[in-house]
């Protein structure tokens, strides 16, 4: 395709890195090709390359940025603060404009994801011939380019839709907003239950604005940022009908996102205000509740500890949630090696590479027997 001089881009933040290398021990990519374009400093370069129009848009430049998984661990490791996330959301909505992809993967990031995942219902209908097949036994005669969409569900799925209001118990100490998301309500509804349990158990009655809808995160992942805008906008005005003292949530990915919506607002005059508020309200879980009267369990099994990348890179929390394990495992807990490594899922990630999210998966399973542990404990 043709060069381009358009700016996509901010130059100042990508002019930020210095190409120092630190990132690359970081970087999940980088660790498996030791390709320097599958690094950070690398695609960032190819970013300016094709901003400047010194590169051109073709199947090898996208297919670098393609195999990011945006899991943002270079932010957590660069001493220059570069802002990848931002970036390489910026460069994928650009070259989702630019730039013809296959009719597979436009079926794929297109229909198969972006039209069904943010919307519960329809969640409920696509797994319907996935639950099915698992009844049957007949995974095997799956084609063999389906089988990573089976493979994401879990043994046992149950679907919760949370009433609007669930008082606290005990001494009252406020209210708290709860997002619930749009898989998790399908397909891990029981999280969800447990989540208001543990809040409305420490004091705080429990919100979930019926009108919420989904995050915007698998959009503003793919390339889709006006979309993700949209979401934005929704929910903030669904939220914004309560009075909380936070806005609580379960997911890392999720999280993320709403904590950005006053960096993907900011150039909206009437939303920008707005979403900053909506943002500075929103709190994992796991650094919203304490361990206070979290009792040690004598009889816990040897426990090891994932980070979710968008909860220890995009959001820094770390030490939160092995506070609480701590809490319950003692002795027993153990740390796993690259904790902080993605494990290949990162949202979507694994169905439109799934060559590349096998190859992660494995590394931590690995890494995970390692460890002896009989408990894994993610967020």
């Amino acid at each position: 395709m043709s060069h381009t001089k358009d700016r996509f881009i901010d130059e100042d933040k990508s002019l930020a890195c210095v190409h120092c290398g630190l990132c690359l021990p970081a970087c999940p990519t980088y660790l498996e090709t030791g390709n320097e374009n599958d690094s950070p400093r690398g695609r960032i370069y190819l970013m300016r390359a094709i901003q400047n129009g010194r590169l051109p848009i073709n199947d090898i430049t996208v297919r670098h940025v393609d195999l990011c998984l945006g899991c943002r661990a270079c932010e957590t490791a660069c001493p220059s603060g570069v802002e990848y996330g931002n970036l390489i959301e910026l460069t994928r909505d650009y070259l989702e404009q630019k730039y013809s992809r296959s009719w597979f993967q436009t079926f794929l990031r297109r229909f198969a994801i972006e039209q069904i995942f943010p919307f519960p219902w329809r969640i409920k209908l696509a797994l319907l011939p996935a639950r099915l097949i698992g009844l049957l036994g007949i995974t095997s005669l799956v084609p063999k380019i389906a089988r990573p969409a089976l493979e994401l569900m879990p043994d046992k799925m149950k679907a919760v839709k949370l009433t609007l209001n669930t008082p606290a118990r005990g001494i009252p100490k406020g209210r708290v907003g709860f997002f619930e998301g749009c898989v998790m309500q399908v397909m891990f509804g029981d999280t969800n239950q447990a989540t208001v349990n543990l809040l409305t158990r420490e004091g705080w009655e429990v919100c979930n604005p019926q009108e919420q809808a989904c995050c915007g995160a698998l959009y503003a992942h793919s390339g889709q940022l006006e979309k993700a805008r949209k979401c934005a906008r929704h929910n903030i005005a669904a939220f914004e009908k309560h009075e909380f003292d936070a806005i609580v949530i379960n997911s890392a990915g999720c999280g993320s996102t709403l904590k950005n919506y006053g960096e993907l607002l900011e150039r909206d005059d009437e939303w920008a205000r707005r979403a900053q508020q909506f943002s500075a309200k929103v709190k994992d879980l796991t650094e919203w509740i304490s361990n206070e009267n979290v009792k040690q369990d004598p009889t816990a099994k040897k426990v090891t500890y994932l980070d979710a990348c968008h909860l220890a890179h995009a959001q820094g929390i770390k030490s939160e949630p092995r506070s609480l394990v701590n809490a319950v495992a003692g002795k027993q807990f153990v740390e796993l090696p690259e904790a902080d490594i993605c494990c290949g899922s990162a949202g979507s990630y694994n169905l439109v590479e799934p060559d590349m999210a096998a190859r992660l998966q494995k590394r931590k399973v690995d890494n995970i027997i390692s460890t002896g542990a009989d408990v894994v404990v993610t967020s």
